[in-house]
């Protein structure tokens, strides 16, 4: 999945929200959040359910988010 601008600036940072954790939209709904339910085997379509205020793309910048922070360059000897 492309990484478009519209999608990554729905993850915001803020110093005064959630410790500096990236969150969704400014809301205090932790990206960290999300991945965690999502790991839990809780489907997408529960989250929305149980978030009103998210939106699937929501969603999807989260894990985009996350594989961008796990893409380690490999070191080689």
């Amino acid at each position: 999945m492309a990484l478009t601008p519209e999608l990554m600036s729905r993850i915001t940072q803020n110093p005064g929200q959630c410790g500096g954790r990236p969150c969704i939209r400014g809301m205090r709904i932790r990206v960290t959040d999300i991945l965690e339910m999502l790991a839990e085997n809780v489907s997408t379509s529960e989250i929305l359910e149980d978030f009103p205020d998210l939106e699937l793309a929501d969603i999807q910048a989260c894990l985009v988010f996350a594989a961008r922070r796990t893409d380690f360059p490999r070191l080689t000897a």
